[in-house]
């Protein structure tokens, strides 16, 4: 069970379910083990066996407010939102006070137009949390669905009262600034939610739509060309992008943005002929006519079509094909002029258009999102996954040895030591050692491979019971497999057999690191109604963590030039308040390799700690330049609060 819950934190959902499993078999009545499964299975969206899990936990156990929380999330994942709204409502006859259920019983009802009911609970969590700012976007959003933009507007300022730096809100307020036409203050808020969050796609698209109705297309499209490259698959952005591209006369570019449309959908008959006119302009008369062909086929009566294909084909001298193209064209006029046209209303004179909106005769207008895209992002925002950690700021993680990492879409700086990499080439383990600080979760075949070599390393060491090299290599997969306690167990041992090999030392200081962030987290979920209101403050045991500064302070005698161990000793120190003797490990790893992006990113944000904004700013855009994208936000967030 331990080692399970030690592997759901650390987020190896395939390899926890694999202990929870084995504690079900012993003891079937345990409530436990059903419960953690079910959050392992709901991290890999396995939401009908989340379901099932907890309700083996309930059944077991009907008092667990958190089995309550977790099966309704995996109902609202199923859209059965009436199962979970008994769920959620019989929770909160255990837990009155618990901000989360309150949030997700009050989202339920608004997917199911329940607005009075959510309008009530919306109103309990407010004088539940005052300072709860998405319960303000919840309740505004129930106005909205009711009509009622004054009373949304107002919920909207209210929360920007509270918490001037919630990105959502400022996008939200803009949302309906824009809807009412009000574009210059619409532009304004998604500036100040541009700031706050640099990563949402959906509001550069959005301040794009306030700047073309300002007629500032140069700024319209800088904002594509930001969401494209956030999203490089977004429909509107290529589609309006290629619009605006075309009336400052940027043709090929122009057409560039259309094929990307129409590779995505590639019955778009509106980018179609769009792009087919774009190829006239360019000389490619053949091209265009296969797209006018391609639209007229699909809309027979399109005239817009007929009458640019007639152009093009005389252009390339069929002047057969444009004369019966003219001709329908000229028919159709006439029939229009003494009413023998029965067909369809005009076109609105509005500059833009639904995406769902399939009227030809709108093909030059700017795309905007129907009304299902445009909900609020919180809408589908619930809360109750009890091991998610708090977004907040904090420190670059700690480095390991081990052999596997993330795959990263930014290069960083290599990681490289002599002494481990001749440990790696030296056969004593049976994989290339990797320094990372961005550990991954192993798959099943992983896993597996790692049970299995546990038991080939024991024979190993049973012939070598002295050899450091061996046990260490048995401790990476007990650590792989999140096995802490045997792990520690045989670093301790290759110390004893080697007390030179540093690379145990090392080890052995990150594992005892990583089982005093997992008791952490443990303090700090027990203190339920804390936790819900903001984390209670768990005091550090500082002895603890000495031992594990204990086992850097040695490496740091072994191998001086290991420059990961200043790194993590610095972190320790942080953890333990010693600013300043953090930024002197920092400021040690840094001499040692003038290109390590995290130390500068933790060094920046222990002098923000210690009050030296200016110093830490400038390390933070340091560590943004090697790599650490999430710098740039730290810094906005900081130069801000400086003003």
């Amino acid at each position: 069970m331990a080692i399970g819950r030690n592997a759901l934190y650390f987020e190896d959902y395939v390899l926890s379910i694999q202990y929870f499993n084995q504690v079900v078999s012993a003891k079937p009545y345990l409530y436990e083990p059903y419960f953690f499964r079910a959050l392992a299975k709901i991290n890999l969206d396995d939401f009908q066996g989340a379901e099932s899990d907890c309700s083996s936990a309930i059944e077991r156990n009907p008092f667990v407010v958190n089995a309550y929380q977790i099966r309704g999330l995996s109902r609202i994942k199923q859209q059965k939102y009436d199962g979970a709204i008994e769920d959620y409502t019989k929770a909160l006859s255990y837990d009155p006070e618990n901000v989360g259920l309150w949030h997700n019983l009050a989202l339920c009802k608004i997917s199911k137009d329940d607005f009075k009911g959510a309008e009530a609970d919306l109103s309990k969590l407010i004088a539940l949390s005052p300072q709860y700012t998405k319960a303000y976007l919840m309740r505004a959003e129930v106005s909205l669905k009711q009509k009622d933009t004054i009373k949304a507007m107002s919920d909207y300022d209210l929360a920007l009262s509270i918490d001037k730096y919630d990105a959502d809100v400022w996008s939200s307020r803009a949302a309906i600034k824009l809807q009412q036409g009000k574009y210059k203050d619409a532009e304004a808020d998604y500036d100040q939610a541009t700031y706050l969050n640099t990563k949402n796609s959906g509001n550069y698209i959005n301040r794009a739509l306030a700047r073309f109705h300002q007629n500032k297309l140069q700024g319209a499209m800088e904002d594509y060309d930001i969401a494209l490259d956030i999203d490089p698959n977004n429909f509107i952005g290529h589609y309006n992008r290629g619009l605006l591209r075309a009336r400052v006369g940027d043709d090929n570019r122009a057409i560039e943005d259309f094929d990307f449309v129409i590779k995505m959908e590639p019955d778009n008959m509106m980018a179609i002929f769009n792009r087919g006119i774009l190829r006239a302009q360019t000389g490619d008369y053949r091209g265009a006519i296969r797209d006018y062909s391609a639209v007229i086929k699909e809309y027979p009566n399109f005239l817009a079509g007929y009458y640019n294909r007639a152009e093009a084909k005389r252009k390339i001298g069929d002047y057969k094909g444009a004369d019966l193209d003219e001709f329908k064209v000229m028919k159709a006029q006439l029939d229009k002029r003494y009413g023998l046209d029965k067909g369809k209303k005009a076109a609105k004179s509005d500059k833009t258009r639904k995406k769902s909106d399939k009227d030809m005769e709108n093909y030059g207008k700017i795309v905007v999102a129907d009304d299902s895209e445009t909900e609020q992002k919180y809408k589908s925002e619930y809360r109750g996954k009890v091991q998610d950690k708090n977004v907040e700021i904090k420190l670059e993680p700690m480095f390991a040895l081990t052999y596997y990492e993330k795959v990263s879409e930014i290069t960083r700086n290599l990681k490289y030591n002599k002494f481990i990499d001749d440990l790696s080439n030296s056969g004593a383990v049976p994989k290339r050692l990797l320094i990372t600080n961005m550990e991954t979760p192993l798959t099943e075949k992983q896993i597996k491979t790692h049970f299995a070599s546990i038991d080939e390393r024991t024979t190993d060491i049973v012939k070598h019971p002295k050899n450091a090299a061996k046990r260490f290599a048995r401790s990476i997969d007990f650590y792989l497999v999140q096995d802490f306690t045997n792990a520690i167990e045989d670093l301790t041992q290759a110390t004893i057999c080697d007390n030179s090999f540093f690379p145990a030392y090392f080890n052995r200081s990150l594992i005892r690191w990583k089982q005093l962030e997992f008791e952490k987290s443990e303090d700090q979920n027990s203190e339920t109604a804390e936790v819900q209101t903001g984390l209670k403050k768990v005091d550090v045991r500082t002895p603890e963590y000495n031992i594990v500064k204990s086992d850097l302070d040695k490496v740091i005698q072994l191998a001086p030039d290991f420059v990961y161990a200043y790194y993590n000793r610095g972190n320790v120190l942080c953890m333990l308040k010693d600013y300043r003797s953090a930024i002197a490990d920092y400021d040690k790893a840094i001499s040692l390799d003038p290109n390590f992006a995290e130390a500068y990113f933790n060094r920046g944000l222990t002098l923000i700690f210690s009050g030296n904004n200016k110093k830490g700013i400038s390390d933070l855009s340091k560590a943004g330049e090697l790599g650490i994208v999430s710098a740039y936000n730290v810094i906005k967030r900081f130069t801000e609060q400086k003003h």
